[in-house]
């Protein structure tokens, strides 16, 4: 019996579901019941009959499943795969702000560590921020942790005032205008698709901007068969398996997330064989982390 065969069928005597972020090993993805970016994972998690959730992905996303799912036991394939970026942004700054803006509203992208969401008035993914801050009736925006999509959430929404952050990805803010111009002189025929954790010289030199999901549903919208593709290659799994015709170029540096590569098939084995790795949060916590994800369900609707 196979590595695979085995985890399917740990998976189905134990009443579990894999939820796999589209930036993990694409081993991982092959199995998963489920693959999609932060929202359609939580949305998922939400509505799972599951006994077991299993989550391969960052710790931010266990944290969020269980925050949704509070009677469910919630597992993380790897305990030490951790966002840089979650945790960029301070709680003091926050608390600051509020004294100096009656009708703040701190938004907090998903990507973000369970006491960031605490301090939190509602979440945002990168595939429905503009929609929700849209809706605020709130003139006042603290956008944390990432200032790349927050600036690219200010520049299209102008009616309000988006206080920015300094937090960044570092996957995708690495990546410089002479590596995407470099790829522009290559492949001169290829649309380019760019996450918005990307800098703005990356946003304004692409031709569609969006979420992982929504740049791998543009893809079939688009008159071409040749993409640059701007963020986690992990994308590239689903992109190959729902376009195989079409070519997909990266650029010379790896936009490699080393977190996301930490789960691994034999850690989703071993950790659903002793269901380890378990996320805990206490009631009180959950109260108040809870709050901004359900708000966001509510405006995403």
């Amino acid at each position: 019996m196979t590595l695979v065969d085995k985890i399917l069928e740990l998976k189905k005597k134990k009443n579990a579901i894999i939820l796999a972020h589209y930036y993990v090993n694409e081993d991982i993805q092959k199995i998963a019941d489920f693959v999609g970016d932060s929202f359609y994972l939580s949305k998922i998690a939400l509505n799972t009959d599951a006994r077991i959730i299993v989550f391969a992905g960052v710790k931010f996303m266990g944290e969020s499943a269980k925050l949704l799912n509070y009677d469910k036991k919630v597992l993380l394939v790897n305990n030490e795969a951790l966002c840089p970026m979650a945790e960029m942004a301070s709680i003091n700054k926050i608390k600051q702000l509020r004294k100096e803006y009656d009708d703040l509203k701190v938004v907090c992208y998903i990507n973000s560590t369970l006491e960031l969401k605490k301090e939190s008035d509602v979440c945002v993914t990168s595939s429905n921020a503009l929609k929700i801050i849209s809706s605020l009736n709130s003139k006042n925006i603290y956008f944390i942790p990432d200032q790349n999509l927050g600036r690219y959430v200010k520049e299209n929404i102008k009616d309000k005032n988006i206080i920015l952050n300094d937090g960044y990805c570092p996957i995708h803010n690495r990546l410089s205008i002479d590596n995407l111009l470099k790829l522009k002189a290559k492949y001169p025929k290829a649309t380019v698709l760019a996450h918005p954790e990307c800098q703005k010289e990356i946003l304004v030199n692409s031709d569609v901007v969006g979420s992982t999901a929504y740049l791998i549903e543009a893809v079939k919208t688009i008159k071409n068969d040749e993409f640059i593709v701007l963020t986690e290659e992990g994308i590239l799994y689903e992109l190959k398996k729902r376009y195989p015709n079409y070519r997909f170029y990266e650029p010379d540096y790896r936009m490699l997330c080393g977190d996301m590569k930490k789960n691994t098939l034999v850690e989703l084995y071993d950790t659903l064989l002793e269901e380890k790795n378990e996320v805990i949060i206490n009631s009180l916590d959950r109260i108040k982390a809870l709050k901004p994800l359900e708000e966001m369900l509510k405006y995403a609707k």
